[in-house]
């Protein structure tokens, strides 16, 4: 199973004994010394060793880096890839004096890029766009990764501000991004969504990235007073303030948001023409791997935060516990959590397993919308069967 997001640190360590705030950036942030989220120079304790965090903007690999990553996991930690809910990848098990080594590795692979810069890369991208007929967002990708790489400002973003860069479909979209920007199909414009606004803003597809830096630059100026770390933390008429600062104009129509077709998290997708023998190949070959290959498997939308021994505020072992409970493919996706952090949790509708001194407790999760919950205590049977009905 694939693990998620960070475990709470009780304090940061720096790769090569520099300060996670160095790097250049013009100013700081009045958040600037809360924001725990760890990066590959801001390197977290956990209770089984340091924890790095690697950028990945869109979740874009070359095979070249996918194999320096699994260099860097074998060599400094525990030789496991944890893929996170924002497409990014986490080295766990670290030795404490491996932060020099493993920058210089990931530098040298083409994995960061800038040091000052390396934790605001957080940019989620529609996994199949251009693939099956909807547009590409790779121009997009590559040029707002640069821009943010290039702006002292954005240097002093929070690690946990997200940009999304939707290909039409809506999937990230649905994320509810500080800023996301959503291809037009043929129109030739681009659709600008200030956080969860319902709202968007319509820009030329040229000026798109540049559109989303300035957003978020925006952001940071209206945060100065508050301290918000992502849109939704300002309060209401900051964020109001904000939506209709974006654009010269007023904002276009609201845009549907469909249920997520397919998503970043925790998947792989690879690229490139392959003839139906090799290609069948390859899938029994990542089957008899351990992966999860086909949409009818009971691991299927099956996720986990680390749990315990991993994380000292775990009650529980939840990635063990999920394997045993696994049944028949359900509808709806499930996520094990090992404490109320709910650390990694997906977005939109999914069951909610949470580990509490009480027992499990199972919800059905719909948005902002909880049922009430079920708690099953010390029945691993019933627990499986619990999860297994909320699911269908």
């Amino acid at each position: 199973m694939l693990a998620a997001m960070p475990d709470s640190a009780p304090s940061p360590l720096s790769a090569g004994g520099a300060s996670p705030r160095d790097g250049g950036a013009a100013g700081a942030t009045p958040h600037a010394g809360g924001d725990a989220c760890p990066g590959t120079l801001r390197l977290h304790r956990a209770d089984d060793g340091a924890l790095a965090r690697v950028r990945i903007p869109g979740g874009v690999l070359s095979a070249d880096q996918a194999e320096a990553l699994l260099t860097a996991a074998a060599r400094f930690g525990d030789g496991e890839l944890h893929l996170t809910s924002r497409g990014n990848v986490q080295l766990r098990g670290l030795g404490t004096e491996c932060g020099g080594e493993l920058a210089a590795l990931l530098t040298d692979a083409g994995l960061l890029p800038s040091a000052a810069h390396e934790r605001a890369r957080n940019i989620v991208a529609s996994p199949l766009a251009g693939l099956d007929g909807s547009p590409s967002v790779g121009r997009w990708l590559t040029e707002l990764d640069h821009l943010v790489c290039s702006s002292p400002a954005a240097a002093t973003l929070s690690g946990r501000f997200l940009f999304a860069l939707d290909d039409g479909r809506g999937d990230v979209d649905a994320l509810g991004a500080d800023v996301t920007l959503i291809a037009e199909g043929p129109s030739g414009a681009a659709l600008l969504r200030i956080g969860a606004a319902d709202e968007v803003f319509r820009i030329p597809v040229a000026e798109a990235p540049r559109a989303a830096l300035l957003a978020a630059e925006e952001f940071l100026r209206a945060a100065r007073e508050s301290g918000a770390w992502r849109v939704k933390d300002l309060p209401e008429d900051v964020r109001a303030k904000l939506v209709g600062s974006i654009g010269s104009g007023p904002p276009g129509p609201a845009v549907p948001r469909p249920r997520p077709r397919t998503t970043p998290w925790r998947g792989v997708v690879i690229l490139g023409p392959v003839p139906q023998p090799e290609a069948a190949d390859a899938l029994r070959t990542l089957s008899e791997s351990g992966l999860i290959t086909a949409p009818d498997s009971p691991w299927t939308g099956v996720g986990a935060c680390i749990g315990h021994p991993g994380c000292a505020k775990s009650l529980s072992d939840v990635r063990a516990e999920a394997g045993a409970a696994v049944g028949p493919p359900g509808r709806l996706p499930v996520y094990w959590s090992g404490c109320e952090r709910r650390c990694g949790h997906p977005h939109g509708e999914w069951i909610d397993v949470v580990v509490t001194p009480d027992g499990h407790r199972i919800s059905h999760v719909r948005g902002e919308r909880r049922d009430l919950p079920t708690t099953v205590r010390n029945d691993p049977a019933r627990l499986a069967a619990t999860v297994a009905e909320a699911r269908a």
